[in-house]
């Protein structure tokens, strides 16, 4: 299986409009990615589950048509609905790391589509203000369950990098606030 197989493409299909995803994010996206994806795999050893970084296009209503999406992180633990390039099952826990040209879409549209489809959690970071929104699914309905600024100056009240974050269906799986932002510089 070559690698282009599980290369997302530069695209994004909803509501049957493409969006087409370049510029490529700015390198503090993929830092970002790369901190929360490294914590996650090392969390997932001896597990059946996968974890997908920016590589694997999530078809989220196959039986009504072909739009997709393609997540920054996408843990997954049906392997059976995995088929070339593409996901059509329901992904445990989805990350989207805003860029400028994203941000709305992230918050609304994705957002909706994630939650329609059954995700449980759903992460949107914003590499320009450090800053995580957490949204668990309770009764079909995206609740937003914690929200954190960084505050890596251990001098102020609010410092908070030694926050602790974990999934909430994978609670052994933990990472801090700095650990999410490590190497992202102002």
């Amino acid at each position: 299986m070559g690698m282009a197989e599980f290369e997302c493409r530069k695209d994004e299909k909803i509501n049957g409009v493409i969006y087409n995803m370049s510029p490529t994010p700015a390198y503090q996206h993929g830092i970002i990615n790369s901190n929360i994806h490294t914590k996650i795999k090392m969390g997932l050893k001896d597990s059946l589950c996968l974890i997908f970084m920016e590589n694997l296009d999530f078809q989220y209503h196959p039986e009504i048509n072909d739009d997709y999406v393609c997540p920054d992180i996408m843990l997954i633990c049906d392997r059976k609905n995995l088929k070339g390039s593409f996901y059509k099952g329901t992904p445990k826990f989805i990350v989207e790391t805003m860029s400028p040209s994203s941000a709305k879409r992230d918050k609304t549209e994705k957002k909706n589509i994630y939650e329609n489809a059954g995700v449980e959690e759903y992460w949107i970071v914003s590499p320009q203000g450090k800053s995580i929104d957490i949204y668990y699914l309770e009764d079909e309905k995206y609740e937003l369950e914690y929200s954190y600024i960084l505050q890596d100056d251990p001098e102020e009240e609010d410092y908070n990098a030694d926050a602790e974050i974990l999934l909430k269906g994978f609670p052994h799986i933990k990472m801090t606030l700095a650990e999410i932002f490590e190497n992202v510089d102002e």
